[in-house]
């Protein structure tokens, strides 16, 4: 038997496991438990001001669910985080919703927040004396420079609005391929915290129009930053893509936007909802295990982040073998913290429904009839519930199928193939007659009008 024959047995096997047969111990393999999120964890990938941003979120999100241990855990972070800063609203911001709850350390302190704008207040004094220099000497590097500076002063205290129109400014002043990528960069990380996501994808174009300056950590900073735009506009396809064709190179070299783990974990969920069966084995399975079919296919990009996160590689392999109740049952634990990151929130209800909707059309494709207690069983729900899923499925034309609701039978409605050729070939012969009639037209117009001209010549 060759590797293909192997590999379709093995997925065979696979099926009939998901369909409620097969009792191979290695089968049982423990559900990973859904254990709270460690903060300190979490936080520590992460570095300058999305840091602190998402430690607000997950305090934000843990006050929803009124988990006051993690929000407290989240706020005192951030509060000692911010402190390293100057960003003065923000502490004072932190400090509010503290609101005494971490004792006098946790406090609001004012005689900081004074000496950190007394600084700042000289600090812009000075940019705006260089600034206002060199555009008297009209010397375009320091202009640049000065911009950019500027760019950074706005962007470390706060002022997102005023950093982005600085380093926009530079773009007039920038004089090599790698002054226009540098300015760019920061527009895109200003447009990420502003949440400006149209211009992210803007940026990023013109940053990649200029390959001559791009290095490889470079251009996997812009695939991560594409693929960010791309999940927040819902594109989820485009978004998987960007993320599985980010080198290997990025390492944490980007941890103020995103860390490697979120790499794995944004590309495996939009990869699973929006990829087809072929694309998911072409692009991440082959990745994850050196399937060998006529030759090796060998990228180490998204395999090395997916071994960050494990949990989301057994999903995939999970998806793909079949083992949808397996499959279901990891992301029903990870659920709780996905909810807790900043750039998945407001799109994972969506990712697990269409997820779920792909497992369960997958289900039934291959065949004729299926018993619903048996589905429900592999799917571990129950019956009922599984109906109405099918239900909706059906109207919405991704399945194309039947439901006898007596027998609990789902019944496919598979296309009469010998009717639907012989339409095809009527439809193909009437073409043909109406093409040759168009041409025969056009040839004695053509005729009559030569006719017209000699007889006018004459």
């Amino acid at each position: 038997m060759d590797a293909d024959d192997e590999t379709t047995a093995a997925m065979i096997d696979d099926e009939i496991y998901a369909n409620g047969g097969g009792e191979d111990e290695k089968r049982n393999r423990p559900i990973i438990s859904g254990e709270p999120l460690d903060v300190e964890a979490y936080a520590s990938l992460y570095g300058g001001r999305t840091k602190i941003s998402r430690l607000l979120f997950i305090a934000e999100q843990s006050r929803c669910c009124r988990n006051e241990a993690m929000e407290l855990e989240a706020l005192r972070m951030a509060y000692d985080e911010v402190k390293k800063g100057e960003n003065t609203q923000w502490f004072r911001d932190v400090a509010q919703k503290i609101d005494g709850r971490l004792g006098p350390e946790y406090q609001m302190d004012l005689a900081w927040c004074e000496s950190v704008d007394r600084r700042a207040e000289q600090k812009r004094e000075k940019l705006e004396n260089e600034l206002n220099a060199y555009r008297t000497n009209l010397i375009k590097e320091s202009i640049r420079m000065g911009y950019n500076d500027f760019g950074d002063f706005h962007f470390s205290h706060g002022q997102l609005g005023d950093a982005f129109k600085n380093y926009v400014r530079t773009r007039d002043y920038c004089t090599t391929s790698k002054h226009i990528v540098h300015m760019c960069m920061c527009s895109i990380l200003v447009s990420i915290e502003m949440g400006q996501f149209t211009h992210v994808a803007s940026y990023v174009s013109k940053a990649e129009q200029t390959q001559e300056a791009l290095d490889p950590i470079t251009v996997a900073k812009l695939r991560c930053a594409a693929g960010l735009a791309n999940l927040e506009a819902k594109k989820y396809k485009l978004a998987a893509r960007k993320f599985l064709d980010t080198g290997h190179e990025l390492g944490n070299n980007y941890n103020e936007v995103i860390a490697p783990q979120d790499i794995a974990t944004y590309g495996g969920l939009c990869a699973l909802a929006s990829f087809d069966r072929a694309e998911l084995k072409a692009c991440i399975l082959i990745l994850l295990f050196f399937v060998f079919w006529n030759k090796v296919i060998d990228n180490l990009n998204f395999r090395n982040f997916l071994e960050l996160v494990p949990e989301i590689r057994e999903v995939i392999n999970d998806f793909y073998s079949s083992r949808y109740a397996s499959c279901l049952d990891y992301l029903g634990n990870l659920k709780a913290n996905l909810l807790l990151d900043i750039h998945l929130h407001d799109h994972l209800e969506t990712l697990y429904d269409q997820i779920r909707n792909k497992a369960l059309i997958q289900y039934t494709h291959p065949f004729v009839s299926v018993d619903l207690n048996m589905m429900a069983n592999a799917f571990k729900t129950d019956v009922a519930g599984l109906e109405k899923e099918l239900e909706a499925l059906i109207t919405d034309n991704q399945v194309q199928a039947r439901i006898d609701s007596h027998n609990k039978i789902l019944y496919a409605r598979h296309a009469d193939q010998r009717n639907a050729t012989f339409q095809r070939a009527l439809q193909t012969g009437n073409e043909f007659d109406r093409d040759v009639k168009s041409m025969l037209l056009r040839i004695n117009l053509f005729k009559h009008e030569s006719n017209q001209k000699q007889s006018k010549k004459s």
